[in-house]
């Protein structure tokens, strides 16, 4: 099946390993160019080395910062002059309880979650150049059902699943898609910490697996073809749908 991706232009943030990298490598595949985002220069380095550098181009920076979305959307018109859209994942929020996270980490985990995921979206859309733009927002399956121990995520991720269906109807008029993607166990770094903090990490994730009816862990390559078709013209018609990627792991619709 021919994606249509070929020569287009996406951003890809927290590129340097896991989700990010993993859709990176899809997009390329099919053709398209990709301008990744991460906070380590040298894991940076080493994608755009096995990428191509006819077809990557790297920006370390950390999403956090106001002027890292519009310096990441320029990288791409300079070096490709287009750019048809983006798929924004930031790292997780520490693990925490409502009452326990200080306003401090409450602060941060807006700043680097949610503020970035809007500023990297205005910059797109305002710097795009296609009449199709793609923006794919990595949530969680905390839009739709509460992870124990990750306040900051089940307090933040349900609000950007809602202005995932808002900016559907804010920017369709104009050709814009807008979906998010809902990712659950994933063999990232990420999620090996997350079971690292139990007393017991291999039967953490033993206890995991048995409530995945595929009894087992997602790898980053099955979320990275999702999202990589999700991104392209062949999924024209998707847009507002927060989509789980997630084993089956969810007990909601």
């Amino acid at each position: 099946m021919d994606l249509g991706l070929t020569d287009r232009v996406f951003v890809v943030t927290a590129a340097s390993s896991g989700l990010g990298r993993a859709t990176a490598g899809v997009l390329v595949r099919e053709g398209a160019r990709v301008v990744l985002v991460a906070r380590r220069e040298d894991v940076l380095a080493e994608a755009v080395a096995d990428l191509g550098d006819d077809r990557a181009a790297a920006l370390t920076a950390d999403l956090a910062e106001p002027d890292t979305a519009a310096r990441v959307c320029d990288l791409a018109l300079d070096r490709w002059q287009r750019l048809d859209g983006a798929m924004l994942s930031v790292g997780g929020p520490p693990a925490g309880s409502v009452l326990d996270t200080t306003d401090e980490q409450w602060r941060e985990a807006y700043d680097s979650v949610f503020l970035a995921a809007l500023r990297l979206t205005r910059a797109v859309v305002a710097r795009g150049t296609a009449s199709d733009l793609a923006i794919a927002w990595v949530l969680s399956t905390s839009v739709k059902s509460p992870i124990p121990g990750l306040a900051a995520s089940n307090g933040l991720r349900p609000g950007l699943g809602m202005l995932v269906k808002q900016l559907a109807d804010e920017l369709g008029p104009q050709g814009t898609r807008v979906v998010g993607l809902a990712p659950g166990r994933i063999e990232t770094e990420r999620v090996q910490h997350l079971d690292s903090l139990f007393p017991d990490p291999a039967a953490a994730r033993e206890a995991a697996e048995r409530a995945i009816p595929l009894g087992r862990y997602g790898e980053p390559e099955e979320f990275g073809r999702i999202a990589a078709f999700l991104l392209s013209p062949a999924a024209s018609y998707v847009t507002g749908s927060v989509i789980p990627i997630e084993g089956g792991a969810l007990r909601t619709l």
